[in-house]
């Protein structure tokens, strides 16, 4: 799996504004939203984009829309979605969340991962590898994060694998503006290596110990 930066769509960047606007009381709960073509010249985007919008806030219980007589503000009790939190987390506080969740995500792995998990964990190992002796900075830390994804991907628990990814595309994005060379990625490489074959036999207790000394950079 390759994380791209997810690319809003205009949809839901008018979603966002109409949100910000009934956060800020701009938009009363109770009042009627502007009509479409009104929205479209607001937000200058066409009909389909504010259809959309609409259609997204009226699915989190925000607006409430009436055949024939408009679209009401039915709620400001927004819950921000975890990954926009996580946008506005210190990167100390993600980095947190992910080391936290990294033995417990190598052990299950171990345990539920099945041939195909095992052999993309292997490709980026080996890429983490190749790069960091090519000494290929950002493409070397990209590998990495999809190696510990690929493991998140194997362990069996959604949801453990959703919250892992998104802390993961974050750490990418602070990573960059602060290495320049491979140095640390050889040197843990074999750790790396180490963890992999705990996976590979299945063997859950060694899987998370190795994990947690990656997290606390004992190579």
């Amino acid at each position: 799996m390759h994380m791209q930066i997810q690319r809003k769509t205009l949809a839901q960047e008018v979603a966002d504004r109409l949100t910000e606007g009934i956060v800020n009381s701009e938009i009363v709960v109770g009042e009627k939203l502007p009509t479409e073509p009104e929205l479209m010249k607001i937000y200058g985007v066409g009909r389909s984009s504010i259809r959309e919008a609409i259609k997204i806030l009226s699915i989190k219980g925000i607006l409430d829309v009436q055949q024939g007589v408009g679209t009401f503000v039915v709620s400001n009790t927004i819950h921000e979605s975890l990954e926009s939190q996580m946008d506005k987390a210190q990167i100390e506080d993600v980095q947190e969340v992910r080391s936290l969740l990294d033995a417990k995500i190598a052990a299950k792995a171990a345990i539920n991962r099945n041939d195909e998990q095992l052999k993309n964990i292997k490709t980026y190992l080996d890429q983490r590898n190749t790069l960091a002796e090519e000494n290929k900075v950002s493409e070397c830390y990209q590998a990495d994060i999809n190696f510990h994804v690929a493991i998140a991907e194997a362990c069996g628990n959604i949801l453990l694998q959703e919250i892992y990814t998104i802390a993961s595309s974050h750490i990418l994005r602070s990573f960059e503006s602060r290495h320049n060379d491979t140095e640390s990625f050889i040197v843990s490489q074999n750790i790396h290596h180490r963890l992999y074959l705990a996976i590979e036999t299945q063997n859950a207790e060694e899987a998370a110990f190795i994990a947690q000394q990656i997290v606390d950079q004992v190579y």
